[in-house]
């Protein structure tokens, strides 16, 4: 069994070790919430996202079309408890729907 070396890290924990010194954490779990999106919704549907972005512990996210907008409005505690058990309960404290 090769043993790593101490200075011998995964490229995902240099990335979030940088992201977390140069404060880019929020947007790193913000990619990520987007790929879990892409993963969830239908393709036509992930189109009408416009961007996701994590400010102060709230997801912000924009959508275009009015239809989709208002499932995630209606369904909004739904995709918060879907966040929270992904990525942890303090990370997030609400979804805004734009």
């Amino acid at each position: 069994m090769k043993r790593n070396k101490k200075r011998e890290f995964q490229s995902s924990e240099l990335v979030k070790s940088f992201a977390r010194i140069h404060g880019f954490e929020d947007k790193l779990i913000a990619f990520e919430i987007k790929d879990f999106l892409e993963d969830y919704l239908d393709e036509t549907l992930f189109q009408e996202i416009v961007s996701v972005n994590l400010e102060h512990h709230i997801i912000i996210i924009k959508i275009n079309s009015p239809l989709l907008k208002n499932d995630f409005k209606m369904r909004k505690s739904f995709y918060l408890k879907k966040f929270q058990d992904k990525f942890g309960d303090e990370k997030f404290i609400d979804v805004q729907i734009l």
